[in-house]
C-alpha cells in the first residue's frame, strides 16, 4: 500500500498538441506538485539553435554545433509571481512566449531526435524529478526519463483534433497561420517523434491510455484526479 504522505512520480506522454501539458500542468497545481514539461526543453534549445545560426533554412540541424554548445544552455522554470503557470526560462531569459512559435515548433523535432540533445536534457529531467512530487510531460517520460513512476499516462486524439486546437492557441496569441500549416507540422512531428532512433515516442507497457479527442478540459482534470486517486490509496 502507498503512503499518501509519500511523493510519487507522474509521466504523461502523448503526441504533440494532445492536451497533455495543459492536463499535467493543471493536475500538479491540484495536487500540489511541481510541473516540468520536458518539451519545452527541447524548444529551448532549438530556439538557442536558431539563434545562433545552427538550423539550415531547410530545416537541418548542426549536430556537431549544437552538441558543442549543450553545456552553454541552462534550462529552468521559474514560476510566476501572480500565481500563473512558471514560464521557461533559457540563460536566464523569459522564452516561454517565444519557444511556442510556429517557428520553433517547425525545427523541434529533428533537433530532439540528435542522440546528445536527447541525453543530456534526460539527465537534467531526472535531477528534476528527484524525490518525486512531480509532474513530467513528454514524449519519453515513462519509457525513458522514469520507467518506475507510480502513474503513467498517454495521451492520444486524431491529428485533425490536435491540429485545431493547436491553430485556436495560436490564433488566440495573435500568431498569423493556417489551419493547414498546422496540421502539416503536427503530422510531420508525429512521423520524426514515432521513427527516431533515440527514444521514440511511444506507450510504456504499463500506461493508461486516454484519447480525449471528445473531452473537454474540465472532463481530463477529473479523469485524471480519480485515476491519481485510485492509485495513491491502492
Amino acid at each position: 500500500m502507498t503512503d499518501h504522505s509519500t511523493p510519487i512520480t507522474i509521466a504523461v506522454d502523448g503526441y504533440s498538441s494532445s492536451g497533455k501539458s495543459t492536463m499535467a500542468r493543471r493536475l500538479a497545481a491540484t495536487i500540489g506538485y511541481r510541473y516540468i514539461d520536458s518539451g519545452a526543453m527541447y524548444r529551448a534549445v532549438t530556439l538557442y539553435a536558431l539563434d545562433h545560426g545552427m538550423i539550415a533554412p531547410d530545416g537541418t540541424p548542426d549536430t556537431d554545433a549544437i552538441t558543442a554548445a549543450l553545456p552553454d544552455i541552462h534550462i529552468d522554470f521559474e514560476v510566476q509571481p501572480d500565481g500563473s503557470p512558471q514560464h521557461t526560462m533559457l540563460n536566464g531569459v523569459d522564452v516561454e512566449s517565444e519557444i511556442r512559435r510556429l517557428r520553433v515548433s517547425n525545427a523541434v523535432s529533428p533537433v530532439a531526435a540528435i542522440p546528445q540533445v536527447r541525453r543530456a536534457l534526460v539527465e537534467k529531467q531526472k535531477a528534476f524529478g528527484a524525490g518525486g512530487g512531480i509532474v513530467m510531460d513528454g514524449r519519453d517520460i515513462g519509457t525513458v526519463v522514469f520507467p518506475d513512476a507510480r502513474l503513467k499516462i498517454f495521451v492520444d486524439a486524431s491529428p485533425e483534433t490536435r491540429a485545431q486546437r493547436r491553430f485556436k492557441e495560436l490564433m488566440e496569441k495573435g500568431a498569423a497561420v493556417s489551419y493547414e500549416d498546422v496540421l502539416a507540422n503536427v503530422v510531420h512531428r508525429d512521423k520524426i517523434d514515432t521513427t527516431r532512433a533515440d527514444s521514440p515516442l511511444r506507450k510504456a507497457e504499463d500506461a493508461v491510455v486516454l484519447d480525449n479527442s471528445h473531452m473537454t478540459v474540465e472532463e481530463q482534470d477529473a479523469w485524471l484526479l480519480n485515476l491519481f486517486n485510485k492509485i495513491i490509496s491502492e
